[in-house]
């Protein structure tokens, strides 16, 4: 692919949309669990995330904020039934183990029940939980990129067991849990469970501009911006030849953010050359992919 069909290096998501059905419930599980922040609240749409690590704005306005989940109540909806498109996981990324030690051990005390597994990706030490309402979250610490390992263009990556209550043992920190509201975290990829993993690749790498980082056959492929070992990922355990999405519970919106204006342009571009429909109001590009999960591109700070 030339430069100009690619992402730009900068490239990271934003805060990934979610249809509730119980807003106290799933905001209680976020934000005593997870730790994650309540942002901002109004009527029925809740912002959760982290204080980012700093003070305040340019503007001196206030301190600087990193959203992570949104989420809005949507009581009427239901389930999506089994084997459908949607949402695989949600992967929130700390920046030291023992941060992520600090969520893990809350998380773990306040809903045990939600832990699902744990693995050693060689990249990346991870620790998986389902919410309450069924939506997969993973919990991360990335090594150092030097680190990692590449063959012939594909990250090496592994799922190597990691033992939660030994993780705990040797990184957490009582400084990490005191302020693990405070720490900063983000949105470091999303997962995507999609009916064709040949489908995703011509959408996600062809038209929007990752790169392929790894992929399983026809079970999963993992994209990129810039090196980084997966942006998104889309498989297909449990929804091959799943079509597009009806509207209910689950996800909502993936947000990208790219570095610049003129990104987003040619983006823009790319979208209305592969004929892809897209909203594009000068700050936002909205669009769906073929199972009809929305994304929106935005440039960093905007989201």
């Amino acid at each position: 692919m030339h430069s100009q069909d690619l992402l730009a290096a900068d490239t990271g998501m934003g805060a990934v949309t979610l249809r509730v059905a119980d807003l106290d419930a799933m905001t209680a599980y976020y934000r005593d669990g997870v730790r994650l922040t309540v942002l901002a609240q109004e009527g029925g749409r809740v912002v959760l995330g982290r204080p980012a690590a700093g003070t305040a704005g340019a503007t001196g306005g206030g301190p600087l904020t990193v959203p992570v989940l949104v989420l809005e109540h949507e009581p009427s909806l239901r389930n999506a039934g089994p084997g459908q498109a949607g949402l695989f996981h949600t992967a929130v990324l700390f920046d030291t183990r023992a941060d992520l030690a600090a969520a893990l051990y809350s998380v773990a005390t306040t809903y045990l029940r939600s832990f699902t597994g744990s693995a050693d990706h060689l990249v990346s030490n991870a620790f998986y939980f389902t919410d309450p309402e069924g939506n997969g979250v993973e919990l991360y610490w990335d090594r150092d990129r030097t680190q990692w390992s590449w063959t012939h263009g594909s990250i090496d990556m592994d799922t190597v067991y990691i033992d939660p209550n030994a993780f705990l043992q040797e990184h957490l920190t009582a400084d990490a849990l005191e302020d693990a509201a405070s720490r900063p975290g983000r949105v470091g990829h999303v997962h995507l469970s999609v009916g064709d993993v040949a489908a995703a690749e011509a959408f996600y790498v062809d038209t929007l501009g990752f790169e392929t980082t790894a992929a399983m056959g026809g079970q999963a492929l993992f994209v990129s911006a810039g090196g980084y070992h997966h942006h998104m990922a889309m498989n297909t355990w449990n929804s091959r030849g799943a079509g597009r999405r009806q509207l209910a519970l689950g996800l909502g919106l993936v947000r990208i953010e790219v570095p610049a204006d003129d990104d987003l342009g040619a983006l823009t571009a790319r979208m209305r050359d592969a004929g892809v429909q897209a909203a594009d109001d000068g700050r936002t590009v909205a669009f769906e992919d073929p199972w009809a999960n929305r994304i929106e591109v935005t440039t960093a700070g905007r989201g």
